[in-house]
């Protein structure tokens, strides 16, 4: 099946943000695309002086225009992720809607980006926004889907769930800075895929170079075996990949790791 993901030049006018995602979104249906993925915090710039002001209750007003070009296009459609608000409360979360326009899944952010570079980057995501609680997976015709955001990419435990829960497609709408970006987001995406033999797919908002943070851009698709098998650069683009749930398959005969496991030994398992 083939894969999109909308590289979206966010601005500080969320309409704008929002129909121009969706004319995007429309674009990738044309070209074929089943399942398409939109970046962290898609519809209002990223920042913790931004959340408050831009969050909605879920349903509201951008994940209804998400349901409806979903269902319009007849595809999955992985919303990115948006401020919410719920019980006095901020998450950063991804909704899924399926070709009905049913909201199929609901991921708020588990892992908060709280880090300090001395020298390069301090962000505290905690300062404004809540964590989620729960591992979100949903199914299509296709495969299974885990979900994360941004951060949660950095946490092996929980891709090593969604592969134990027969996930074979990882997608983690993230945006990752001029510091972490280079170092760690293609390092990062490889090894899920390796570690699990699942494809993983990232999104990023394109690089704002006035932005008062500066997204990574180059949102990317890896195989099982580590490949990096479609990339974009740093502007406003779409990137279209097929996904071959036949490789998958075959590389996880080739070296059967599932299997060979010593859970005797060790496990990760799931507590809620």
């Amino acid at each position: 099946f083939r894969l999109a993901l909308i590289q979206l030049h966010v601005s500080a006018v969320k309409s704008d943000n929002l129909q121009r995602a969706c004319g995007l979104v429309r674009e990738a249906s044309a070209k074929g695309a089943k399942v398409v993925a939109l970046p962290e915090c898609f519809n209002s710039p990223y920042g913790t002086q931004y959340f408050k002001e831009y969050a909605e209750k879920i349903p509201g007003e951008s994940t209804q225009k998400l349901s409806e070009v979903a269902k319009e296009c007849n595809i999955y459609l992985i919303g990115g992720s948006i401020p919410e608000e719920d019980g006095g409360k901020l998450y950063n979360t991804c909704t899924v809607f399926g070709p009905d326009g049913a909201m199929l899944a609901k991921h708020r952010k588990v892992h908060l980006f709280d880090i300090n570079v001395p020298g390069k980057i301090q962000f505290k995501e905690s300062e404004t926004l809540s964590p989620g609680n729960s591992f979100s997976m949903f199914d299509t015709p296709y495969c299974k889907v885990g979900l994360g955001i941004c951060y949660d990419m950095r946490f092996a435990e929980m891709a090593q769930i969604y592969g134990q829960k027969g996930c074979q497609l990882l997608i983690y709408p993230g945006a990752f800075n001029l510091t972490t970006g280079p170092a760690h987001w293609e390092l990062l995406q490889r090894g899920r895929a390796v570690d699990n033999q699942v494809y993983v797919a990232t999104i990023s908002p394109a690089r704002d170079e006035k932005a008062s943070y500066v997204a990574w851009g180059h949102s990317t698709v890896v195989n099982p075996w580590g490949e990096v098998i479609a990339k974009a650069g740093a502007e406003e683009t779409v990137v279209y990949t097929d996904i071959d749930l036949k490789k998958l398959a075959e590389i996880r005969q080739q070296i059967p790791i599932l299997s060979q496991k010593r859970c005797d030994l060790y496990g990760v398992e799931m507590k809620k």
